[in-house]
């Protein structure tokens, strides 16, 4: 072949002739997570997830009743009422919703926000970025089922979606306000846990002020802050048994309250006493749901972090462990208050039996730090799949475990995140407050998962109307009730997250839609193919010992930076690829399935094109790996190039076979010496060539984009942005290109 495969007939012979490493068809595909998994294999999954998904809910019982009545108990069929809607609202939002519908809306195993955005994008093509190529939908875990078209509904919904700018843009600027509000519940979970848990201290130390209180729980954070680095593989063993025993704990601390003290607050499992509630306090009663709202805190992660476990799992150890033992502890805590209400500002501790105070203290600390670092992970975990969306600075993500893909870590958040978290304890100073700003950061994410989730019903599940109708409104307006509640406090607290969120997303906004103009860019301006031809023809350009690999954006076409790059040096590898890191909307890639190869020009010139795809949750391999597995797969791609060859002219000439085995044997003649010409090459060195552009808002822009474009992306680039890092290219192998851009 001589020039790269385009059109419908290209198309055809390329996806015949894709280089995929090694052989795609032993490829696996598991539609069902964790459908094929045993029941022993299933009930060790189920503990496991007590200790990495429900940390953050399991130790709300700290905190709820003082963020529900921070003035105070008026009445004392208040409590009634409270208790009810706790009771409820486990049952309708994270039991109903969570456990028995939307973790069936997982991607291939992985769960959150993000995960439902990349599962639409497979079925609607409702990406930004135009580096969709056919070849994609054939990797074995994209495998969808199109919209059936006698399914009017989900056809209408995918044309609408494609057709639509402004729905593009609508599901993308929720997808990242969900990923903005998980940052900031990254912020504020270690903040309101440990503070909650370490002020129990001041029941046996009452000389201890609240200022001392806090600074204690600042040198926990900074410590929890300090060893991410270190990732929660090796002590991820130790956390579901240290849950399982705070489980217990509060169970039993719970059961011993209710028959200590009034055992019928049980007729708070009547609902009327949420209707007597809001009757008897009205408007008050409609405040309090920001308080209420806190007792399904990381509710969220039980669908984020699916992916480490399965479905069965979770919604085993939520309904036979999580609900029974939070819901003891609150019916508990509620009887204890009905004897003792003016103890509401700290009830959690105040309700434990004496000889039992000091082993839950201690089990309490060790909690809140765990239920920290889960939503630490994840907050991690989301950030990182952003990355594959463009809307974020390419940061080098440490992967810190070997047997969880999820498990990240990324320098420049975590101390971000850690400098937020310390400042807001210092700030605020009690949980009450924080408790303000925490619940908007829970109920946001839950709003968006419910209009992603509809969505999903729509076009993908194909689900009756009336059934989709049904969930949108029950939990849609559950979930607005909650949200306009917390934002009544939003001068209280609430403008935190508000604002963090809004600075998040207008950083991810303004690198997202400089991406996409830099991408248009370069595609409008590709060289083609007989410019290429005619600059390698230049006398002045030489081909020089090795292999060169130049990255760009760009999956298709040669980038603009390549003229620039032989202008500057006029020399061009003896062997030289195109490279394009590429994201697919799913969460892995096999390895068999990893790079795609094209010849770019006449064979004599040895130019190539790779595309190599990644999941969301994939990592890149180190240099030594990837050049490995990429310059075995260019020499198989070259196999198997002179094959087709071999096979396209039998089945195109004569039938005489003599002149048939002749071609075989040169061509096979012609692949092998090339197959040596690169491996000689690469023992000459790989040299890995980058362009660094630097992008300005065109002339005539308007002054919002030139402050966009030449300030804010600008800094952004130049302090976060680590290309060769976050690919793993070493400094002594790269060389960088200058180039400006004018978008």
């Amino acid at each position: 072949m001589s020039v790269e495969a385009d059109g419908a007939a290209g198309a055809e012979r390329v996806l015949r002739r894709d280089s995929l490493y090694g052989d795609a068809e032993k490829v696996t595909n598991d539609k069902h997570h964790g459908s094929g998994a045993s029941w022993r294999q299933t009930l060790q999954l189920a503990f496991q997830s007590i200790g990495v998904v429900y940390g953050d809910v399991g130790t709300s019982p700290l905190y709820v009743y003082s963020s529900t009545f921070p003035d105070g108990i008026r009445h004392p069929d208040d409590l009634l009422g409270v208790l009810s809607l706790i009771i409820y609202t486990l049952i309708l939002l994270p039991m109903l919703k969570y456990v028995f519908i939307v973790l069936y809306a997982n991607d291939n195993g992985d769960g959150g926000t993000f995960a439902l955005y990349s599962l639409i994008s497979r079925y609607a093509k409702i990406g930004m970025i135009p580096n969709q190529q056919a070849e994609d939908a054939s990797v074995s875990n994209y495998s969808i089922e199109e919209p059936n078209s006698k399914m009017r509904r989900a056809q209408w919904v995918k044309q609408r979606l494609e057709s639509s700018k402004a729905a593009k843009i609508a599901l993308f600027t929720i997808t990242i306000l969900g990923t903005a509000m998980v940052m900031g519940d990254g912020t504020l979970t270690p903040a309101i846990s440990v503070l909650s848990a370490v002020g129990g201290v001041r029941e046996k130390a009452p000389n201890l002020t609240q200022s001392e209180v806090v600074w204690i729980s600042v040198a926990i954070l900074f410590l929890l802050f300090s060893v991410q680095r270190f990732g929660t593989d090796k002590v991820g063993y130790s956390f579901a048994p240290i849950i399982s025993v705070w489980f217990i704990l509060i169970a039993g601390i719970g059961a011993y309250n209710l028959a200590a003290h009034d055992v019928t607050v049980l007729r708070a499992l009547n609902p009327k006493y949420i209707v007597d509630y809001f009757g008897r306090n009205g408007k008050e009663a409609w405040v309090s749901l920001g308080g209420v709202v806190l007792c399904i805190t990381g509710t969220e992660a039980m669908f984020a972090d699916l992916g480490h476990f399965n479905i069965r799992a979770i919604q085993l150890s939520f309904t036979f462990i999580l609900f029974p033992s939070v819901a003891l502890c609150y019916m508990g805590q509620a009887s204890y208050l009905r004897k003792f209400p003016q103890n509401v500002g700290d009830t959690f501790y105040k309700s434990i039996p004496a000889a039992m105070f000091w082993p839950t203290f201690i089990v309490a600390i060790m909690a809140a730090i765990i239920a920290s670092q889960a939503m630490l992970s994840g907050a991690f975990a989301i950030l990182s799949k952003a990355l594959s969306l463009g809307c974020f600075p390419r940061v080098k993500v440490v992967h810190t475990s070997k047997k969880h893909s999820g498990q990240v870590y990324i320098p420049e958040v975590n101390f971000l995140i850690g400098a937020a978290s310390i400042v807001v304890t210092l700030a605020f100073q009690t949980t009450t407050n924080i408790g303000n700003a925490y619940g908007i950061c829970v109920v946001t994410v839950f709003s968006i998962t419910t209009h992603l989730m509809t969505v999903v019903m729509l076009l993908i599940w194909k689900k009756n109307f009336a059934f989709v109708v049904v969930f949108y409104v029950i939990f849609g307006l559950a979930e607005f009730l909650y949200l306009s509640s917390i934002l009544s406090k939003f001068v209280e607290g609430g403008y935190l997250p508000f604002c963090l969120s809004v600075v998040l997303m207008a950083l991810m906004a303004t690198w997202h839609y400089v991406y996409v103009k830099r991408y248009w860019y370069e595609l409008d301006r590709v060289v083609p193919a007989d410019q290429l031809t005619a600059l390698l023809a230049r006398r002045n350009v030489r081909r020089v010992p090795g292999v060169g690999l130049l990255y760009s954006e760009l999956v298709q076409g040669i980038p603009p930076v390549f003229p620039r790059l032989v202008d500057k040096i006029p020399s061009v590898h003896a062997v030289f690829v195109f490279m394009s890191i590429k994201n697919l909307p799913i969460p892995r890639v096999a390895l068999p399935e990893r790079f795609i190869f094209r010849r770019v020009g006449p064979a004599e010139h040895r130019m190539f094109r790779c595309v190599a795809r990644y999941g969301y949750t994939d990592q890149i391999e180190g240099t030594k790996e990837f050049s490995t597995f990429l310059i075995e797969g260019l020499k198989m791609f070259v196999h198997d190039e002179a094959a087709f060859s071999c096979q396209h002219t039998d089945d195109d000439g004569d039938n005489n076979n003599n002149d048939n085995d002749a071609r075989r044997v040169a061509q096979a003649a012609i692949a092998e010496e090339e197959k040596r010409f690169i491996d000689t090459e690469v023992e000459r060195g790989v040299v890995y060539l980058m362009g660094e552009a630097d992008v300005a808002a065109a002339p005539g822009s308007s002054a919002l984009k030139r402050i966009v474009v030449n300030y804010v992306y600008t800094f952004l680039r130049k302090n976060l942005s680590e290309s060769h890092k976050a690919l793993s290219i070493p400094k002594d192998q790269l060389l960088k290109v200058g180039i400006t851009y004018e978008i």
